[in-house]
């Protein structure tokens, strides 16, 4: 199962944690780092059990749950860019006050508008998520749709891509199997999306490439790599240095 699978199929509780149990490990639901239990984990001269060493490694890498999911895209958050510096400065503890002037917001009654809005979408998310879970009782016709990647760009229905469509794009565009050559590059943005799947895997995360090292991966599967690497970054893949001399994947 794909990290962003765990996350989005989370349930609230676990989401909230920002990692779930397992019957011999704890699983980070952000990067996917596995912490085993049985263990004592030792860090800057402290001992953790496996489960408060997941918190630690949480707060380490990720700062806290918050951050990282108020990051997503917001097409994945429903958010806009007011609600997200709003949420931002409440997580903070800021006042209104405080947040009046650094927003330029002019009076302290429009931020106790702006809480109402967010304490209404709250309302609102909680109906539709627990409708969309009676639904799954008795929709048996849903397809299964793969899914977002944290750094997806430009979210819109190239984005609705099903496990068969993803099947379908491989078969044809990779004869070979998904670690051989690509026949062709797609011209329909739903299967370069699904064709962009599988070339990403090829690298690794937390690695740094060299423009030549990127080039000569995706020249073994494509002659065209310069249209790959392109698409690589427009679609949130990978990202690149300015001036191109470092490469890596985006977390």
């Amino acid at each position: 199962m794909e990290i962003s699978e765990l996350l989005w199929n989370a349930s609230s509780e676990q989401l909230k944690n920002g990692y779930i149990e397992e019957e011999e490990m704890y699983v980070c639901l952000m990067c996917g780092s596995k912490v085993e239990k049985g263990f004592i984990y030792p860090k800057n001269n402290m001992l953790y059990e496996a489960e408060k060493f997941m918190k630690y490694h949480i707060e380490a890498e990720h700062e806290s749950v918050f951050h990282y999911l108020i990051g997503l895209n917001k097409k994945l958050t429903g958010l806009t860019d007011h609600q997200n510096s709003l949420l931002r400065l409440f997580y903070e503890g800021r006042s209104d006050a405080e947040i009046q002037k650094e927003l330029g917001i002019g009076s302290s009654s429009t931020i106790r508008n702006h809480r109402f809005v967010l304490k209404e979408k709250e309302r609102q998310a909680k109906v539709f998520l627990t409708m969309m879970e009676l639904l799954k009782e008795k929709d048996d016709h849903a397809p299964t749709f793969l899914p977002l990647h944290k750094t997806a760009t430009m979210v819109d229905d190239r984005y609705n891509i099903t496990q068969e469509e993803q099947a379908d794009v491989e078969k044809k565009f990779f004869p070979d199997g998904i670690d051989g050559p690509l026949m062709k590059f797609p011209r329909k943005e739903k299967q370069k999306l699904a064709t962009l799947r599988v070339l990403i895997q090829r690298f690794e995360k937390g690695k740094t490439y060299t423009e030549k090292e990127i080039n000569l991966v995706l020249k073994n599967a494509y002659e065209d790599f310069v249209t790959l690497r392109r698409y690589l970054i427009q679609y949130g893949f990978l990202d690149r240095k300015d001036d191109g001399s470092e490469y890596w994947m985006k977390n």
